[in-house]
């Protein structure tokens, strides 16, 4: 128990610097020094400097920029408007109608854009003024929006998925390939709240605009022709193996500007911006990474996580359990954390448990970006709430009630992944062992 002492007192230096506003990469790397200066007979300051060599010099996170500078081109230019105008047609007869923009528009968006700030942000600028004036109910859109928008982290590409599978050491393009039938499952039961809802409270739903002929609509959907031949390019090179996750960032970067320059929305202004968003983004998200590749060495070299893990295995937790106490640690801390810091922060000491319980590690990836959407709208510290906020001038907790049936969907969603574990990984093997 001495050296589950040692993980304990780290523990606490970290609650104490984050809890005093100390950054977060600044909070990792001090508590991996104290820990190797004072409790093991090692060279803190070698293995500081390598840490953040080996974790930043990896090809693998290459694609993190370059994904989160594609997002940017398209929040940054008049694409994603287009793509939420492309799908208003086909809805109009479908209980909640336009409502259902919100979630189908955050999945379109999501899929090219990977941050799920990027992607509520985008469609709440072009859906809320629209629902707005058509008449939607308003608690009811910003509770989608809210929710709908984590899906930008759930969808590949993603933002999270990279920096999940760094830290796991896991195949990226696996985890990318795991994520597509949990995040279908997640849209149909956020459309389906919606349409139920709908036919509960009929006199909340506008009445529907004049029928369009299928010509108008299809002419209507021609915007959505652009962005989607570039998900499908990119989704086709990936599945059948043509290129790595990075080239396939670097398509999707090439992609995106392209179709903006065609398109004329994109400008010198526009093109600096999202390159400067991108370096500011992407510095602290790799900054973040460092420090806790450099925790995870300390707590190698005390053998904290190997206890840890011993001792959960002492309790003889079922796998269940296992995963109801995880449930709880995580939404504790995403009250206080923001997602990618939930897991970074964490990595080093349950994915040795979770290895050693027989889960499988894509799986987990998955399991636990299902659970960084929920900490994206728990307040006090939910980035979507915040971007709602802004954007509407609304108390984040009235957000955050507005979100709570879509809060539902996305524990349900994490229910069937766990009964049902083939779901998440019935894809990634399927398509992983043909291509071998």
């Amino acid at each position: 128990m001495e050296t589950l002492g040692i993980g304990l007192f780290l523990l606490i230096i970290m609650l104490l610097f984050l809890s005093g506003g100390i950054w977060i990469a600044m909070t990792l790397a001090i508590c991996g020094w104290v820990g190797q200066a004072f409790f093991v007979n090692t060279q803190p300051g070698k293995n500081l400097f390598s840490a953040f060599w080996e974790t930043n010099a990896s090809w693998e996170l290459a694609a993190l920029p370059l994904f989160i500078w594609m997002g940017e081109i398209l929040f940054r230019t008049k694409l994603s408007e287009e793509m939420f105008e492309g799908l208003r047609p086909w809805l109009n007869r479908v209980p909640g109608r336009l409502m259902h923009t919100t979630v189908l528009g955050c999945g379109i968006f999501g899929s090219v854009s990977g941050s799920s700030a990027a992607t509520c942000a985008t469609i709440a600028k072009v859906a809320l003024p629209e629902l707005k004036k058509r008449g939607y109910d308003e608690s009811l859109a910003l509770g989608a929006l809210a929710t709908s928008g984590t899906l930008g982290i759930l969808i590949p590409p993603s933002i999270t998925m990279v920096v999940y599978a760094v830290a796991a050491d896991a195949s990226i393009i696996r985890i990318f390939l795991a994520g597509f039938i949990p995040s279908a499952i997640l849209m149909a039961l956020f459309m389906g709240y919606i349409a139920l809802w709908s036919i509960r409270n009929p006199s909340k739903v506008p009445a529907a605009d004049p029928p369009s002929s299928f010509l108008e609509k299809v002419r209507k959907s021609g915007n959505l022709i652009p962005c989607g031949l570039l998900i499908i390019f990119i989704v086709w090179v990936l599945v059948a193996g043509y290129a790595t996750a990075t080239e396939c960032a670097a398509y999707g970067v090439f992609g995106s500007l392209v179709i903006a320059a065609y398109s004329r929305s994109l400008t010198w202004k526009n093109f600096w911006e999202g390159l400067m968003g991108t370096t500011r983004t992407s510095c602290m998200i790799m900054i973040i990474l460092a420090g806790a590749a450099f925790l995870t060495k300390t707590m190698a070299f005390t053998g904290v996580p190997r206890e840890l893990a011993e001792w959960v295995n002492a309790m003889q937790l079922s796998p269940y359990a296992l995963i109801g106490c995880l449930v709880v640690v995580y939404l504790i801390l995403g009250t206080a954390l923001d997602g990618i810091s939930m897991i970074v922060l964490t990595a080093a000491v349950v994915l040795p448990m979770i290895q050693k319980a027989g889960f499988d590690l894509i799986w987990f990836g998955i399991f636990i970006v299902l659970l960084v959407e929920i900490a994206e709208v728990t307040p006090p510290v939910g980035f979507n709430l915040f971007v709602l906020q802004n954007m509407t001038g609304k108390d984040s907790n009235t957000i955050a009630r507005a979100a709570i049936p879509f809060f539902i969907c996305l524990v349900i969603c994490i229910v069937i992944i766990t009964i049902f574990p083939e779901v998440v990984t019935v894809l990634p093997d399927y398509v992983m062992g043909k291509a071998k």
